[in-house]
């Protein structure tokens, strides 16, 4: 899972992966798709990110990414901060969640924190 790599597309990415980790990835993406269907899939520090608004920059994505033990989920700090008491149970940085391979994951909970990052987005 290390980022030596350079990465063309996401498909690449993806397919670089473990089949565990390449399903959470696909998973969290069905979920970034399903509230923004419009979002623009690319590659941002080498790793899957969705441009929420057309034409947004960093702060208008959301990443996600492959660890060994975990995936990650970077939803902006704002996004953390709002979701601070469901996210406990998470090992948590200031942008980003980390959800273990070894639990499902909780996609209800990834929706809401996207579609909150996007409706923040909408009203800019």
């Amino acid at each position: 899972m290390s980022n030596s790599k350079q990465y063309k597309t996401v498909s690449e990415y993806f397919d670089d992966q473990t089949e565990t980790i390449k399903k959470s990835l696909i998973t969290l993406k069905q979920c970034i798709l399903k509230v923004a269907p419009n979002a623009i899939e690319m590659l941002n520090y080498n790793i899957p990110a969705y441009e929420l608004i057309e034409g947004g920059k960093r702060d208008a994505q959301i990443m996600i990414a492959a660890n060994k033990k975990s995936v990650g989920f970077y939803p902006h700090p704002t996004t953390m901060e709002n979701f601070d008491e469901e996210l406990k149970e998470y090992k948590r940085g200031k942008g980003s969640v980390q959800f273990s391979l070894e639990q499902p994951l909780p996609t209800e909970l990834i929706m809401q924190m996207i579609e909150y990052r996007f409706n923040l987005l909408k009203k800019l």
